[in-house]
């Protein structure tokens, strides 16, 4: 198990929605955006329109900032999401756009390849001493807010807000926070071919 900085893999700023988005993605290293298997992305975001699809893509949302937005998902009721809800699950490859509720957001975007590899998102509050763990194959550790140092067999990493580190699972680590600290696990498996 290793505790990498997510700079250690390829992290690409780019502008998309006529200049009123501004993302930084992370994803593995070599993957083009055409090709990668799994990417996270946080991205602060201005106006509303649609969202771009990705067919064979499975993706999560969550608003780190802001008064959040309403799904609309083709074939579904109107969602909304604020910083309170849990990350929420929407199919890419249909017709989706977004209303923003008020103001502009910032939100945490999670995609991976349908077929080779499933993503979970958890959010986890921690303050003194704990334990993250994760059995997942690839973990993302996200600090959205607050300070916490990882350590894990005899490596530690110290995150502050929009830091976050990269492990190659599974993920047994122990956690310092001196104040209440909101972090974020993104769990990547690979899929079992038959």
């Amino acid at each position: 198990m290793k505790l990498l900085p997510a700079s250690g893999h390829k992290r690409m700023p780019w502008k998309n929605g006529g200049g009123e988005t501004i993302e930084i993605a992370v994803f593995p290293e070599g993957a083009s955006l055409s090709e990668f298997d799994w990417r996270v992305s946080m991205a602060t975001v201005a106006s509303d329109g649609p969202f771009s699809a990705f067919p064979g893509i499975d993706r999560t949302l969550s608003i780190l900032e802001g008064n959040g937005m309403t799904l609309l998902i083709e074939g579904r009721e109107p969602a909304p999401l604020t910083q309170a809800a849990a990350p929420l699950a929407f199919p890419a490859d249909v017709a989706t756009s977004a209303n923003l509720i008020d103001g502009t957001i910032v939100d945490l975007n999670v995609m991976t390849r349908r077929g080779r590899l499933t993503h979970h998102v958890r959010r986890l509050t921690v303050e003194g001493e704990s334990s993250v763990e994760s059995e997942a194959a690839t973990i993302l550790v996200f600090c959205h807010r607050g300070t916490v140092e990882l350590e894990s067999d005899g490596l530690t990493r110290a995150l502050s807000a929009g830091d976050a580190v990269i492990v190659s699972g599974p993920l047994a680590a122990r956690s310092k926070a001196p104040a209440r600290c909101e972090l974020f696990l993104i769990e990547i498996d690979t899929v079992k071919q038959r």
